[in-house]
């Protein structure tokens, strides 16, 4: 069994690729290194260095899929992922996100390929005004980067009817952790990474907000760990393969949420570097809330949070300091 993983090198994609292998497939990873890192790759794993906008890369990386045995699908995380950058770049995050997917399911098909695990996004909702998101809740995203996400659901449906594809996408909230000792987020926008680095210079982390109507007055949001991000792709993957049915959309929620404050009181604790954060004023249309049901993925994708908060902070500090040394 082979998969494509597009954005295999990056944070999320790389702790799929792994989660992959590690349930017996194989996998070939398409990443044009623009936020990922070849490091990330195991040796070992054919690595594709290149970008989905791109169809002859596209083609040479579902060609050398197939020669390894046959291509049993596609699992696409790579993407423009930053929504408040989006907000300055929308032409660019229309052509890696959207572009790029059309032309990488293009080429699935020419390759008679039809099976796709999408990445989405939370951001496809927007600034909900319920106490829970579930899959009914209406879509209406406030980024261009969140339209993007939208736009490549909405094009997996068309090829469902047009092409009989076969796909699902995940919406994820917010990634923390890490599940091996090399891999971290390095992203320069997570609230994660921002938190360690300044605890690890010895500076004061940074709360935007106190006076929200949550219990502690800080922002609550949903913290999932990536290694149980990784693992409803390989669910996910399993499914497409034997056939079985599954629902065009899944929230991987924890059901409950964590506050920011919560968050940094987990960081002094799990770290042993006690801090009181630096509050600041709210930033513009920073909701209170926003928590999402997994019951649709438990149900189908044996989602489940295998990590609670304690975890989370500990793996990706253990991971960043790693990083350092």
């Amino acid at each position: 069994m082979t998969w494509v993983i597009t954005g295999g090198a990056g944070y999320i994609g790389s702790h799929v690729v792994r989660a992959m292998r590690e349930s017996g497939r194989t996998v070939v990873v398409l990443d044009d290194l623009s936020s990922g890192h070849r490091e990330f790759v195991e040796p070992g794993v054919a690595l594709v260095e290149g970008s989905i906008v791109d169809p002859v890369v596209v083609r040479k990386t579902l060609g050398a899929a197939a020669g390894l045995g046959g291509l049993d699908g596609v699992i696409h995380l790579a993407g423009f992922k930053y929504a408040g950058v989006s907000v300055q770049r929308p032409i660019h995050t229309f052509e890696q996100n959207v572009t790029g997917t059309a032309v990488l399911l293009e080429g699935m098909l020419e390759a008679g390929c039809k099976n796709m695990v999408f990445s989405s996004s939370a951001a496809c909702f927007g600034t909900p005004d319920v106490d829970l998101v579930t899959e009914a809740t209406p879509t209406n995203p406030e980024s261009p980067y969140g339209q993007s996400k939208l736009f490549g659901e909405w094009l997996l449906r068309d090829l469902e009817v047009s092409d009989g594809l076969r796909h699902t996408s995940l919406r994820y909230f917010n990634v923390v952790g890490s599940g091996y000792p090399d891999l971290y987020d390095t992203s320069p926008h997570n609230l994660f990474p921002k938190v360690l680095a300044a605890v690890g210079a010895g500076e004061t982390p940074i709360v935007f907000g106190t006076d929200y109507a949550t219990p502690d007055g800080s922002c609550v949001r949903d913290y999932v760990h990536v290694q149980d991000i990784a693992l409803a792709h390989v669910a996910a993957a399993a499914r497409l393969e034997t056939g079985q049915p599954l629902e065009r959309v899944y929230n991987l929620g924890s059901g409950d949420g964590v506050s920011v404050l919560q968050i940094m009181d987990a960081v002094a604790r799990v770290t042993g570097r006690p801090f009181t954060p630096e509050v600041r004023e709210r930033r513009p249309g920073d909701p209170a809330r926003i928590v999402a049901s997994g019951e649709l993925a438990r149900r189908d994708l044996d989602w489940t949070m295998r990590h609670d908060l304690d975890d989370m902070v500990a793996s990706a500090w253990s991971a960043w300091t790693a990083s350092r040394a």
